[in-house]
């Protein structure tokens, strides 16, 4: 099996892709060159952006691509198959593009992908549920990839129940989930907070991690927030 994981999330804008940046920052910076691959972007401008060159810039207005692009030392339309404007669903952005997602074509691109990198890092698009057309989904991506699984979750009100839905549909699936990660995680959790990442270790059976909130986006910054986590443990 390929050095590689699959990061996912128990909805959007949980958090993926500054997880999946920071886990391949993390471990470029401790001398493996690690990439990442996200197959397809929603609400986007059709031409990407390179990512800048000063390794001190703010990366927080990149796009996903962009953004995992720039942590990897690639350009966007490497991390990148598929661009689409609309803010949808995967399934309904390439409908209304005219187009149709080929799940085996990106499970080929990725495979290849990890074959030709030290570390690949896949982020998802939304939770597991998410269609990329109406009978192909991201969980059976996940499966096809048959890669170990980590979880971005929010550390807040209401991610106990996403989180366990989220473990639930993944292991009925047989996917191999290594951990949840909740993130933002702040310096000082509040009771609640606390409560949920030990409920969600306990009832999920699952390592619980918290990924440090990061008030700029940088690459450096990105690295360390990703060495709190056992990155290595996670790959394939």
């Amino acid at each position: 099996m390929p050095r590689a994981c699959f990061v996912s999330g128990t909805d959007t804008e949980v958090g993926k892709t500054i997880l999946a940046a920071s886990i391949v920052a993390a471990l470029r910076a401790e001398g493996v060159a690690a990439r990442a691959r996200k197959p397809v972007v929603t609400g986007v401008r059709n031409v990407a952006m390179d990512p800048p060159s000063d390794p001190d810039a703010d990366l927080g207005a990149l796009a996903d691509d962009e953004l995992l692009a720039a942590a990897g030392g690639e350009r966007p339309h490497e991390v990148s198959m598929l661009r689409f404007e609309l803010a949808a669903s995967p399934h309904l952005a390439a409908a209304e593009a005219g187009e149709t997602i080929d799940g085996a074509a990106i499970v080929t691109a990725l495979r290849t992908a990890a074959a030709e990198s030290d570390a690949l890092v896949v982020e998802g698009i939304g939770g597991l549920l998410v269609p990329l057309h109406e009978r192909y989904d991201v969980r059976r991506l996940a499966s096809e990839l048959g890669w170990p699984v980590v979880i971005a979750a929010r550390p807040g009100l209401g991610t106990i129940n996403h989180t366990l839905l989220t473990l639930e549909a993944a292991r009925r699936a047989g996917l191999d989930v290594r951990a949840v990660v909740l993130t933002p995680w702040p310096e000082e959790p509040d009771e609640i907070e606390r409560s949920n990442r030990a409920t969600i270790e306990r009832l999920g059976e699952v390592e619980v991690f918290g990924l440090p909130r990061l008030a700029v986006i940088t690459r450096a910054r990105l690295a360390v927030a990703g060495m709190t986590l056992p990155c290595a443990r996670w790959l394939g």
